[in-house]
């Protein structure tokens, strides 16, 4: 699989999201998708110290016992692990206590990518990117990221790093996908102005871009949608959803791609765009993901593609 750079590091361009892990996977079935996301030419993980209640650290760092250095291991901080108020936040000694049960857990002894999970407002920019400085200076992280940020919040990062010269952010990580595209019109060209790469999350928009949902089928037993509660299924599935889903469908297919090849190329086409982050519970899916890298849309594609939504959205 075609690898990117991400500041130092070299990231297959389609990553494993790890929320899964602990949550709906068990050690089990988190090893079988990790061992079938390194046979297809994954070698990017992506953690965080909250997901499946700290247990997805847990899994995954299991499931890569003897590969470790084969692989780039990316986790957060910032969001609240438990219910004590000491345990969030991006403040430097949350920091110094977080990263310390990061790796304890991940059994390693260093991240690679060490992202702050959200912006913190009670805490100055400065106090956090100077103790994330000291974790790289420690070796205990490699690169450092930030994820929901703003491109405000990006450039102001940006700035204080290079002034105090500490380690700066080299990923942002926020949602993008083909029916949720304000990152790529606001964040995205902040990153690519400041040198970051960019990660997607929810690539596949919580399945509606998998090929699964049909127009007046009802929701798929086993699915994301089918387990959420009937006021949020009828928020997503809404006409105007199954209007893009439709028109971005038989595009797809006039290329002899499938509608979730799409979603993966149309964010791999985006400039500054490194690595897709996908999560999966099952083989078969981190099988459909991997391929999906293969296809490459032309810049006339992408106008295309901006015209079609357009029109659906209109018509829906």
């Amino acid at each position: 699989m075609e690898t990117r750079k991400l500041g130092s590091l070299d990231v297959s361009v389609i990553g494993l999201g790890c929320n899964n892990f602990g949550m709906r996977c068990d050690q089990e079935q988190s090893s079988r998708v990790v061992n079938a996301a390194l046979e297809a030419g994954i070698n990017f993980f992506d953690t965080a110290d909250v997901y499946g209640a700290t247990q997805s650290e847990v899994f995954l760092g299991k499931a890569l016992e003897g590969r470790r250095d084969e692989v780039v291991i990316a986790s957060k901080f910032a969001s609240p692990v438990d219910s004590d108020p000491e345990h969030r936040g991006a403040s430097a000694r949350w920091i110094a206590q977080a990263v310390e049960d990061s790796l304890r857990r991940l059994g390693t002894d260093r991240i690679d990518l060490y992202q702050q999970h959200r912006p913190d407002p009670d805490v100055p920019l400065e106090e956090t990117l100077e103790a994330l400085d000291k974790l790289v200076q420690a070796g205990k992280v490699l690169e450092i990221g930030n994820s929901n940020f703003s491109a405000e919040q990006i450039h102001q990062s940006e700035a204080i790093s290079r002034q105090k010269g500490w380690a700066r952010f080299v990923s942002a990580q926020n949602e993008l996908n083909l029916l949720r595209r304000r990152a790529r019109d606001e964040v995205l060209p902040a990153c690519v102005e400041d040198g970051l790469g960019f990660l997607p999350f929810f690539p596949l928009a919580s399945g509606l871009l998998t090929g699964k949902y049909v127009r007046g089928e009802g929701t798929p037993e086993g699915t994301r949608l089918a387990s959420m509660p009937e006021e949020r299924r009828s928020q997503v599935l809404t006409d105007r959803n199954f209007s893009r889903l439709e028109a971005l469908t038989s595009f797809a297919r006039e290329s002899g791609h499938s509608l979730l090849d799409l979603a993966f190329a149309w964010l791999l086409a985006l400039p500054g765009m490194t690595s897709v982050i996908a999560g999966a519970t099952r083989v078969e899916q981190v099988e459909a993901n991997s391929s999906a890298a293969g296809w490459s849309l032309s810049q006339a594609d992408l106008d295309r593609i901006d015209q079609i939504l357009e029109e659906a959205v209109a018509e829906g």
